[in-house]
């Protein structure tokens, strides 16, 4: 380590006043070794600008300058109290590193525990005490920046300055002696929260756990974020390089390394924030986690075991053994560790976990939540839940990396259709989510919008989360019972059900991610049915992220019908065409399950838009609707358009008109557009002046696939075709449809395998259930 010669300082400065002739060849620091030298030490609040660097110190360049600053008359005082104690040398940060190394800078903070460990005396100045009194007592008006006490308490550096020196002797803004670190123990630890043992004795007897180490810095600064996390490694006795610009990654690496030399379970017992959830790393993210374990201690092996006898069972007592509890290697998938746990009830993805330590004697084992994402364990907060079922003893990954995680995720809103039916918008949770526009953050992860219905009885709550880097969506409804006006307020049931959604998170996360996953090859549509109990309300939610825009599109709708006979509360990501595309099926209306010959081989440009068609049979026109022959033959039962006259006249299913074009190439001929097939095939139909129909995707044309769904489950529907104009090459030549593409609808496909119902009898059961249940007849206007 690098001293400053007391002695050759002192009487440099005496030569400077009587403005003497200084020799420049004077040695004011040396290399020494802090083992075999006696020194004393300085801990002190750097103070910005008025601090001198080791170049200064040596060089005498602007000495008058450099003589006025602050940061140079605390290392003056300093040698003149270190001369006045008989020791003739001292360590001072702020000039004994040469921080234009690297290298140096590195191996000073490394051994600077130990250079304060080692020091004979540690002199703590004070800078904002006015008086030569300790302070006593928190002053929030003098100290309002440093919670009501002196600076030097808030520190994040002095915290090791504190503890690693024998003798820490107070001084005030004025250098007079204001005390020493034992005879004021009793009040350093109010002050610190540090025990009066380890302020007495210091870390050379007993250590405390790692959880009540990081909750004495819990509430200290550092100017560099990194230095929360080197300012620690001294006390936690651990080496690491440093990496100024790594941010929270430091505090990350300072535990890894813990754990590399340690078996203290106590690193994972920091607290969650759980008004700002957050599921993530195992590792906390700062100091100020552990700001609740300052009485953290670890347990013994068999008396931990002991408390859960009576749950485990007696066969698998013996395979807990310590071995296990005391070995949790890092791999690259994650910590791998053995824990006790148990799941919460209805749950297959949280799990409440046990550590053998715990928050004072006598106090039960602390316990962790975790989530269950892609067979690895995350870190999770959990308000006021409990777990239940059989204790389990099990080898898990617990991910010491970050989960994963989008930019803010914005959800536009289009709940209109559900007024429309006669129920209304309550309002949302937290309330400060309002409008149709939804961004979620890490912080405001998620969103409870409620509706109801006053006339049936019917209220039912929306969540829209995001969670693992995923945005997630869930539909709940209320059992019915006694009417809402006696029924608790919609706020106090959208904050019920906003705690239970962020307990089933990771379910419903997995269950939308599921749906994607199957469809991502044509985009991200999915569709959700929710049937309301006891009634013939289905709540229809489709959602679509557009590629470009990662803008995630959800329609809410509500519908009053008996169908739907197999809704399953999951989430259904469907194969639909373009998901970027003006002709795209964003409301997920149609399912791409046809036989493999009619998924199309022909390719052409819509609106400029790639997109595949089938060879369309004589005949076949846009709405028809039928089923498939053995022999994969189109068999046409009818045409939808044909339905559409109970319609009111106000609605609007009119056919969308699109722009065809030749995929590839340039057309030598502007009348004549060539559809190639597959690759594989290499061959072209010639179209003449083609140009594309495609069926609507709107509220109207919904209301006719929902009013004919029970009556023709599982058919398949022709929802776009290419027609032609007569070709003048060929007389006699009328318009035809050499191709078209054809699709089931999705709420067709609901009612598969459930039956259908005849006309006479849809509507029959229909009046009887909404009568039963409701107590008020209503029947769906848009009936065969």
């Amino acid at each position: 380590m690098r001293l400053i010669n007391v002695e050759a300082f002192l009487a440099r400065e005496r030569l400077i006043i009587e403005e003497k002739r200084v020799d420049c060849q004077a040695k004011i620091l040396k290399f020494c070794d802090d083992g075999a030298t006696e020194y004393a030490i300085l801990s002190h609040r750097w103070i910005e600008e008025q601090e001198v660097d080791c170049e200064e110190i040596v060089e005498l360049a602007k000495m008058d300058v450099i003589r006025r600053r602050g940061g140079y008359q605390k290392i003056l005082r300093s040698c003149e109290q270190a001369e006045k104690d008989g020791w003739k040398w001292l360590w001072v940060d702020t000039c004994c590193i040469d921080k234009r190394s690297s290298a140096e800078l590195s191996e000073a903070i490394n051994s600077m525990y130990r250079w304060y460990e080692n020091a004979k005396v540690c002199y703590a100045y004070l800078h904002d005490v006015p008086d030569s009194s300790f302070p006593t007592a928190r002053d929030l008006e003098r100290y309002s920046k440093s919670n009501g006490w002196p600076e030097w308490f808030s520190r994040g550096w002095t915290l090791q300055e504190m503890i690693a020196p024998r003798d820490v002797q107070f001084f005030d803004k004025d250098w007079h002696f204001i005390g020493d670190k034992r005879t004021l123990a009793p009040a350093l630890v109010d002050i610190t929260r540090v025990p009066e043992d380890i302020l007495t004795d210091g870390l050379s007897g007993d250590r405390p756990c790692v959880a009540q180490i990081m909750a004495w810095a819990a509430d200290r600064t550092t100017t560099r974020v990194e230095d929360r996390a080197y300012s620690l490694m001294g006390l936690l006795d651990v080496n690491m390089p440093m990496l100024y610009g790594e941010g929270k990654k430091a505090f990350h690496r300072l535990q890894l390394e813990i754990i590399r030399t340690s078996n203290d379970q106590s690193i994972f017992a920091w607290s969650c924030n759980t008004e700002n959830v957050q599921t993530g790393s195992i590792l906390a993210d700062s100091p100020s986690f552990f700001r609740d374990c300052s009485s953290m201690e670890l347990m013994d092996h068999d008396e931990f075991i002991e408390r859960f006898k009576d749950y485990i069972p007696e066969e698998e007592l013996p395979s807990i053994e310590k071995d296990r509890f005391g070995v949790f290697p890092i791999t690259n998938r994650g910590i791998q560790i053995w824990l006790l746990f148990c799941s919460f009830p209805g749950s297959h993805s949280v799990f409440q976990a046990w550590l053998p330590c715990r928050s004072g004697p006598s106090r039960p084992p602390v316990t962790i939540n975790l989530a269950l994402w892609k067979s690895d364990y995350y870190r999770y907060a959990l308000p006021g839940f409990h777990p239940e079922g059989p204790l389990q003893f099990r080898q898990v990954y617990l991910r010491y990396q970050d989960a994963p995680m989008h930019r803010n995720a914005t959800h536009k809103i289009d709940d209109g259709a559900i007024t429309k039916n006669g129920f209304t918008y309550c309002g949302a949770y937290p309330l400060e989510f309002t409008g149709n526009a939804l961004t979620l953050t890490s912080t405001n992860p998620l969103c409870v919008k409620v509706y109801s219905n006053s006339q049936a009885n019917r209220r039912f709550a929306v969540g829209l989360g995001q969670c693992f880097g995923q945005d997630w969506i869930h539909v709940v409804s209320e059992e019915p019972g006694s009417p809402i006006t006696w029924q608790p307020s919609w706020e106090d049931y959208a904050r019920a059900e906003y705690e239970k959604m962020l307990f089933r998170t990771p379910e419903h996360v997995q269950s939308m991610d599921r749906a994607r996953s199957g469809a991502e090859r044509y985009g991200r549509v999915c569709v959700l049915q929710t049937r309301l109990p006891q009634s013939t309300w289905t709540v229809h939610t489709s959602c679509v992220v557009w590629k470009s825009s990662k803008m995630c599109e959800v329609k809410f709708e509500v519908f009053s019908y008996p169908g739907f006979g197999n809704v399953s509360g999951e989430w259904s990501g469907l194969d639909v065409d373009g998901a970027d595309g003006p002709d795209c099926d964003n409301r997920g209306l149609m399912i791409c399950d046809c036989p493999r010959k009619w998924q199309g081989n022909y390719w052409l440009l819509v609106d400029g838009i790639s997109a595949k068609y089938s060879e369309a049979s004589d005949g076949i026109k846009l709405g028809d609707y039928g089923y498939f022959s053995d022999s994969t033959r189109f068999c046409c039962e009818g045409n939808i358009f044909a339905h559409s006259e109970s319609l009111s006249s106000k609605t609007n299913i009119t056919p969308r008109q699109h722009v065809i074009s030749q995929k590839g190439g340039s057309q030598r001929d502007s009348d004549y557009v060539n559809a190639w097939r597959d690759r594989h095939v290499g061959s072209a139909t010639k179209l003449y002046k083609p140009f594309g129909l495609s069926l609507p995707s709107n509220d109207d044309f919904k209301s006719l696939l929902t009013s004919l769904s029970t009556r023709l489950t599982n058919r398949y529907l022709v929802t776009r075709v290419i027609q032609c104009l007569p070709d003048p090459c060929q007389p006699g030549s009328s318009i035809t449809t050499p191709l078209c593409s054809i699709a089931k609808p999705f709420l067709w496909h609901l009612n598969e395998g459930a039956g259908s119902l005849s006309e006479e009898r849809w509507g029959d059961e229909l009046r009887a259930e909404t009568k039963d249940q409701t107590g008020v007849i209503t029947v769906d206007a848009m009936k065969l």
